[in-house]
């Protein structure tokens, strides 16, 4: 069975992302020049997003990675996000950080990511989102995202990074998941 069989529909196309990306990445690089860009992904579904990201962004630019423990379950977050630094960078003091996300869920890990790199020093923290999903966020959530490719409805959504149980990360598009697979 392909994993295309699995999808109710096609949310996001492989053409729709990639101009989603490419105005992300034109807007970035005006906002950032003159400032030294650190780009952190939050592993690991924001990988695939910050991969093709970072290659529209036309100022210079570091990439470093966090990861964060989100879900106690498949489908349940946790009600408080676990970090887990492996950040290449002891000191990041010089940098304006910019964490790239596949999806603003609840809002309670980059919350917590923000303000952990804010304690650890850093010059400044924005956030990037592909998706972002305001009917799961948490009323305590105080963030905002400042870069959002697009606000979605309350859809379990998969690919392009996105994921269920670890599988369909590695589809070119966005698709929205038939509820008897998640259910």
């Amino acid at each position: 069975m392909a994993m295309t069989d699995d999808m109710q529909d096609v949310f996001f196309t492989k053409e729709e992302l990639q101009a989603i990306v490419a105005r992300l990445g034109a807007q970035i690089s005006r906002d950032f020049e003159g400032k030294n860009l650190l780009m952190i992904s939050v592993l690991k579904g924001s990988v695939v997003f910050m991969a093709d990201l970072m290659r529209e962004i036309t100022i210079p630019c570091r990439i470093d990675f966090l990861s964060a423990a989100s879900y106690h379950s498949k489908t349940e977050a946790v009600p408080e996000p676990e970090v887990r630094d492996i950040l290449m960078y002891d000191d990041i003091s010089m940098f304006d950080i910019l964490i790239v996300e596949d999806i603003l869920d609840t809002g309670r890990t980059l919350q917590k990511l923000s303000s952990y790199l804010l304690r650890k020093g850093a010059k400044s923290v924005t956030i990037c989102t592909l998706l972002d999903k305001p009917a799961r966020r948490d009323p305590a959530v105080t963030i905002t995202p400042t870069y959002v490719g697009t606000t979605v409805a309350n859809e379990f959504v998969v690919g392009y990074g996105l994921d269920f149980d670890e599988r369909y990360r590695n589809l070119p598009f966005i698709g929205i998941l038939k509820p008897e697979i998640y259910n």
